[in-house]
This record gives C-alpha cells, sequence and structure tokens, in this order.
C-alpha cells in the first residue's frame, strides 16, 4: 500500500492544505510519490513527527493489515492503537528514537519562547511545560507507548477539523488590517488627494467585478470545463466515473481535499490573475477553501473529510448538480467582518504599537546604557594602558640609574669602582693613584696578580 493512503487512512489527513495548487494536466507524466509527500504539509506544527510515525508504522505488516481493516470511528477514537504493542521490535525502537528527538525539539520551542519573553531566570519545568503538547504522553520521554499513538491520532484530527475556522479567522483579520491601512492612509491626505485616492480605489474594485461567470464548484458545468479545457476531452463525452478516477491523481480510491481544490483552479483564474493590481491573492485562497467546503459539504456523506468514488457519483445524481446557479464569489456576498469587529480590531491594534513602543523605549534605554559602559570601559583602558607605560618608562630610567657610577664628594663621577670590577674579572690587579686630594689620576697600570704560577718555556 502507498504511503499517502496509509497516511489518509490512518489520521483523515486528506487535507494538505498546500496554499498554492497547480492545475492537472493530463499528459503530464505523473508525479514521483516522494514529491507529493514533501509537498503534502498540513500545517500542524507537529506535522514532520506525525508524518515520520506513519512512515515508519507503514513498514510493519501486520499493522498496515489491520489499517486496513479499521473504520472510521476506530482510526479517530484511538483504537487502533492497541496494535502498537503487536508491532515488531525494530519498528518500536525507531518510534522510541522519534519521540525522544520531538520532546528534544519541544524543549528548544519552550526555551526559545522563554528567552523571547526575558523568563530566563525562571526555573524551567520541562516535564510540566510539556503538558501543553497535547500530542505525546509528556510523563514518559524515552519511549513509544500505545499511549503516544492514540493522542497523536487524536490530537491531529481534533486539529484539522478546527484548521479550516482558522483559517477563516485569519483571513478576516488580514481584510481588516487591509482596510485600516487604508483608512489610515486616506486621513494622511489633503481633501483633493483623498478623493482622487477613493475614485481610484473604486475603479479597482469596479474592474475586479469585471470577470466571466463563475460556475458553481462540483456542479456538471464546472466539471465539464474542467474534462474540456483542462483535460482536454469532448465535453459532450463527460463521464463521472471516468472523470473521478482521472483526477484520483494518486490512485487510492479517494478525492481529498488537495485533489478537489486543484478542480477549483480554472474557475479562480476567471477571478485573479497575480499580475492585476485589483486582484488579491490572500482572497483568490480564501476563494478556494470555500468552493472545496461547498463541495464537502454536499458531497461528502459521511464527513470523514474525503470523497469516496460513490459519494461523487450520488452527488451527480442530485438537482442541484444539473441546475446549480452562478456562484457567490466573495464580493458578491457581505463582508467577512462587521464594524464593530474591525472597531475593536483596531483598539487592539493600538494597544500593541502602545507595547511595542514601550519595548522599543525600553531597548532605546538598555542601548544607551551599553554605549555609556562601553565609553567608561574604553576609558578605563587607556588609563590603565598610561599607567603601565609610566611604570614601563621608571623602570627604564631606574635601570640607567643602576649603571652609573657613585658620584664623588663633589658631584663629579668615580670611574674607581667600576674599572677595580673589570680588572678582577680579566684576573688582573688595578693599582688607582690618587693625589692628595684623593682625586684619581689618569696613569692607570695594571699589574699581575701576585702569586700565580710561572709559565716556563
Amino acid at each position: 500500500m502507498r504511503m499517502t493512503a496509509v497516511f489518509k487512512g490512518l489520521l483523515l489527513l486528506s487535507v494538505t492544505l498546500v496554499v498554492w495548487t497547480v492545475p492537472i494536466e493530463r499528459n503530464a507524466e505523473p508525479p514521483q510519490e516522494e514529491k507529493l509527500e514533501e509537498n503534502a504539509d498540513t500545517g500542524l506544527y507537529y506535522d514532520r513527527y506525525l508524518r515520520e510515525v506513519i512512515e515508519v508504522l507503514e513498514t510493519d505488516p501486520h499493522f498496515r493489515e489491520k489499517l486496513q481493516t479499521a473504520n472510521t470511528d476506530d482510526i479517530k477514537n484511538g483504537r487502533l492503537s492497541k496494535e502498537l504493542d503487536l508491532v515488531g521490535h525494530h519498528v518500536r525502537t525507531r518510534l522510541d528514537e522519534l519521540k525522544r528527538q520531538e520532546v528534544s525539539r519541544l524543549r528548544m520551542l519552550l526555551k526559545a519562547k522563554l528567552d523571547s519573553t526575558n523568563a530566563q531566570s525562571v526555573q524551567m519545568d520541562h516535564a510540566s511545560l510539556l503538558r501543553q503538547f497535547e500530542h505525546l504522553d509528556p510523563h514518559n520521554q524515552n519511549t513509544f507507548e500505545a499511549k503516544d499513538l492514540e493522542l497523536l491520532i487524536v490530537t491531529a484530527t481534533k486539529d484539522l477539523e478546527n484548521y479550516d475556522a482558522e483559517r477563516h479567522e485569519e483571513f478576516k483579520r488580514y481584510e481588516m488590517l487591509k482596510e485600516h491601512e487604508r483608512r489610515e492612509y486616506l486621513k494622511s491626505l489633503d481633501q483633493e488627494k483623498r478623493e482622487k485616492e477613493e475614485r481610484r480605489i473604486a475603479e479597482l474594485k469596479e474592474k475586479h467585478k469585471q470577470h466571466p461567470k463563475v460556475n458553481a464548484p462540483g456542479s456538471v458545468n464546472q466539471l465539464r470545463e474542467v474534462w474540456e479545457e483542462t483535460d482536454g476531452l469532448d465535453p459532450q463525452e463527460f463521464n463521472p466515473k471516468t472523470f473521478f478516477k482521472l483526477h484520483d491523481t494518486n490512485g487510492d480510491g479517494l478525492l481529498d481535499e488537495q485533489e478537489l481544490e486543484a478542480l477549483f483552479t480554472k474557475e479562480l483564474e476567471k477571478v485573479y490573475d497575480p499580475k492585476n493590481e485589483e486582484d488579491d491573492m490572500m482572497e483568490m485562497e480564501e476563494e478556494r477553501l470555500r468552493m472545496r467546503e461547498h463541495v464537502m459539504k454536499n458531497v461528502d456523506l459521511n464527513h470523514d473529510r474525503l470523497v469516496s468514488l460513490e459519494e461523487f457519483l450520488k452527488s451527480t445524481e442530485k438537482k442541484e448538480f444539473n441546475n446549480a446557479n452562478e456562484w457567490q464569489t466573495l464580493d458578491d456576498t457581505k463582508p467577512v467582518y462587521t464594524e464593530e469587529e474591525l472597531q475593536r480590531f483596531e483598539v487592539e491594534l493600538r494597544d500593541k504599537e502602545v507595547e511595542l513602543g514601550r519595548r522599543a523605549e525600553k531597548l532605546r534605554q538598555e542601548q544607551e546604557l551599553l554605549i555609556e559602559r562601553s565609553k567608561a570601559l574604553e576609558a578605563q583602558k587607556r588609563e590603565y594602558q598610561q599607567a603601565v607605560m609610566e611604570m614601563s618608562q621608571k623602570q627604564k630610567e631606574q635601570q640607567e640609574v643602576n649603571r652609573q657610577p657613585p658620584p664623588g664628594p663633589n658631584g663629579e663621577l668615580n670611574f674607581q669602582q667600576e674599572i677595580q670590577k673589570l680588572a678582577n674579572e680579566e684576573g688582573q690587579v688595578v693599582k688607582v693613584p690618587v693625589d692628595q686630594n684623593g682625586e684619581v689620576q689618569n696613569n692607570l697600570q695594571a699589574e699581575p696578580p701576585q702569586n700565580l704560577p710561572q709559565h716556563t718555556s
């Protein structure tokens, strides 16, 4: 069994949440499985851990067999995790290693979070902090047990079910921020420029609305358009069963959410063009999500986030399939936010700006303090260098003084002791004549030392 099918069956991870979905070309070579797996990101912060666990479990024949016979409820409620006790030793060893790596990664995330909140001085209790992560058992940080698999399945299923709602909320905040910035920009203009800008914005909005008819996703008109323009087939020969198999790109007998979203590309291209100023690509992805939710609501009968061939064929028998109205785009529906929500959002923005300003001022003060400390250290360094130079100079002067002979009674230099020292070193006795005043005379003579052995020829 291919890993993609196991991936879907195990965790109902049909939603790959890929932002940029490419159209399917009938004559193109099928993509390799490895590339599909690399791109199939669930959007979960533990996506890599989830993916690696699945890949390891797939290598065990017993677990793979149980997975094929398990129903949706067995998977979603975690009962399948009990089969972990029967997998091979090498599989358990690898799972243990993956869990230790995940725990280590989470510890690094926690440390980074604490560092960013200036909580370095707080003593970290990793065991208690790890409890906030629901996809593993924090009490056992070394081995992968059945409870870990159960928590991973339940948490991933819950998180993916909430993911669409989170995407809608993110889009709402994006639209409110865009409107807030538009209003603030208009406030900064004088009356003449503001009126001109308002007219330009209105013209762009009107231009964006001028697009061909958008077929309702999942309707016969929409599917036939894909059949003809993307697949290059005769629209009069449209066959739902053939269409399903053609767009089941991984051949697992199911249409997942990524495969469904690929069907909407032609409709979205009617409304959005990245080259046009009036077209917002963030809105295009929201439109893609709305289309996929519309199809799932009407086609996915068992709510497992997958469309089987049976469900797909039943949807083609409905009245709505043949008599679908034109799709209402975001421009045709009411705004995704209310004025009250926008006002609360702007208050939140102002509060954040004040907080950011406070932090910036604190950082500025800390920077000034560091600069002052740096200057003080530089001054201390210069003083130290000056003291070292003065001390070195004094040592040199003292050495010069030590090398000079002692002065005579009248301050003149007295070389008698130095000359006698040199003579002694050469093994001679030097008589230093002095006059009646005790001054050294210039006619110095060296006499050989007494009692030295005489050399014979």
